[in-house]
């Protein structure tokens, strides 16, 4: 029963907090720009208002158009689920979950293509070609970034690769994962979220046939993974697992409200790259996880 409840705290931890981090981005945002800008809880009101509104579906659309975002939102929660948060731990865990947890990452992005395909726009097509191509380097990012740790703790279980820090290789798999963070889920200088120019859309080019509750399954699972990544990114590199649980929590909320702060920075800072510069960047963060793993791999020789 005690571990009923805890699964059940843990989970609702991760969908009531997940919100936040979007919207704390548009509030830097809105300061840097010297304007007023959306409430922090803005999301929230959005989820709400699209839960209540009916689905506006195409003739053309089979199940899957619906299917993909549930299934996707399911994934991120799988994935959510797997990720340790400090001496807490993870709510799954086994060997080789590590594994598990990128191939959970990688089957959100594939129902989510695939509900976009479903359509038979050839504007959504566009859009799944750029974020399947993008993926391929973002992807072997992140599996260079857990080798990484894999090496340096001798495990494939997450728990045990995120107890301690990146040691001398932190920055740099600090630099690769957050350039990960930005390009996974779609914000500048790789694609600007409030966009809507058919030219230079990537991600909401796949959302746009969307409405109602499955557009905010969408919404809520960009959100969710946004925070899988701070977590992910702040775990990596702070070493959470040698402090008791409150200050773990404490730097850990910190550290993530950091990453929001500094994304919503790049943002106001910065301008969307032009396509033929993307995948240059998203190679230099693949590098700089390929640096860490070679300091991490060499650090651990006799």
């Amino acid at each position: 029963m005690i571990a009923v409840l805890e699964l059940f705290l843990r989970l609702a931890a991760w969908l009531l907090l997940a919100p936040l981090l979007p919207g704390i981005i548009n509030r830097v945002k809105s300061w840097v720009a010297g304007r007023r800008g959306p409430p922090v809880l803005q999301l929230y009101y959005d989820l709400a208002r699209l839960w209540r509104k009916g689905i506006v579906l195409s003739t053309a659309v089979s199940p899957a158009h619906i299917a993909g975002p549930a299934l996707a939102w399911v994934a991120l929660v799988g994935a959510a689920l797997l990720l340790p948060v400090g001496q807490a731990g993870a709510t799954l865990s086994f060997r080789g979950d590590a594994l598990l947890f990128v191939y959970l990452l990688a089957f959100a992005r594939f129902c989510l293509a695939l509900a976009a395909l479903d359509t038979g726009s050839a504007f959504a097509g566009m859009g799944v070609a750029r974020e399947v191509s993008y993926a391929v380097l973002a992807e072997a990012a992140i599996i260079t970034a857990l080798l990484t740790l894999c090496v340096q703790s001798n495990s494939v279980s997450l728990v045990t690769m995120l107890a301690p820090s990146a040691g001398a290789g932190a920055a740099l798999l600090a630099a690769g994962l957050f350039g990960v963070l930005l390009a996974e889920n779609c914000r500048v200088p790789f694609d600007d979220p409030n966009t809507h120019l058919e030219l230079t859309m990537i991600h909401e080019a796949m959302v746009l046939d969307h409405s109602g509750p499955p557009l905010a399954a969408i919404l809520h699972g960009a959100a969710l993974k946004l925070l899988l990544f701070a977590v992910l990114l702040t775990e990596a590199v702070l070493p959470l697992g040698k402090l008791s649980l409150l200050p773990a929590l404490a730097a850990l909320a910190g550290s993530v409200l950091l990453v929001a702060v500094i994304a919503g920075l790049v943002e106001s800072l910065m301008a969307r790259l032009a396509f033929r510069r993307v995948p240059l960047l998203l190679t230099t963060a693949f590098v700089l996880c390929v640096f860490a793993l070679l300091v991490a791999w060499k650090g651990g020789m006799p």
